[in-house]
């Protein structure tokens, strides 16, 4: 009976997990939902001089997303990065939208539901996951939630500049679907496109023509 005590304490709190999104303003495009996991015994210097994704340039967060690369291929974390469409934001809003990519990105990191998941900001895990704990500015405190936040905008990203290239006067690559005075002049010229959240786009003065594909 102690033994098996023992198994139980040890396999509790065996990984921590720290979520984060990114694209929750633009207009365009999908949210994002990074999640990261390590192991309680995991070297704590991995994360020295980390920030906020905000607060680093572009290629800062490229190093720090090729580290993390480096770092999953090692085995000594995990991280899972869920893009929810903005057809399902329009149908069902940012925030279930949100909810629904960190559901995704814990299914696929599959990690226990015993392991304690720090978020960012108001977000929250599934229930399920009893010690968790959501950090206001968490980004900027805690540093698994920075390369979380990191992992997502770097991921969404890469989406935006892949999505530029199919619609080229709206410039993704350079605003990634934020609402930039760039963007909004284009859509007054173009109208938006299939990949615009229709939803927030109701108090722009903006034309909707039938989508451009």
């Amino acid at each position: 009976m102690l033994a098996l005590l023992r198994g139980i304490i040890m396999y509790k709190m065996r990984y921590v997990v720290g979520i984060d999104e990114a694209g929750r303003g633009p207009l365009a495009g999908p949210v994002a939902v990074g999640a990261v996991s390590i192991p309680l015994g995991f070297d704590k210097l991995f994360f020295k001089s980390i920030k906020d994704s905000k607060k680093l340039s572009p290629d800062d967060r490229e190093l720090w997303f090729a580290l993390a690369l480096e770092a999953r291929k090692e085995g000594v974390l995990d991280f899972a990065v869920s893009l929810v469409s903005e057809k399902v934001i329009d149908r069902k809003g940012i925030s279930y939208a949100i909810r629904l990519g960190i559901k995704r990105s814990l299914l696929a990191l599959g990690v226990p539901e015993d392991s304690q998941v720090y978020l960012d900001g108001g977000i929250k895990a599934p229930e399920q996951f009893r010690h968790q704990l959501t950090v206001i500015k968490g980004d900027e405190k805690i540093p698994i939630i920075s390369l979380a936040s990191i992992v997502a905008k770097v991921i969404r990203d890469k989406k935006m500049v892949r999505l530029s290239k199919k619609f080229p006067e709206f410039n993704f690559d350079m605003h990634k679907g934020y609402g930039t005075s760039l963007h909004r002049q284009a859509l007054k010229r173009y109208g938006p496109t299939i990949i615009h959240r229709r939803s927030f786009l109701s108090h722009l003065d903006t034309p909707c023509p039938s989508d451009r594909r």
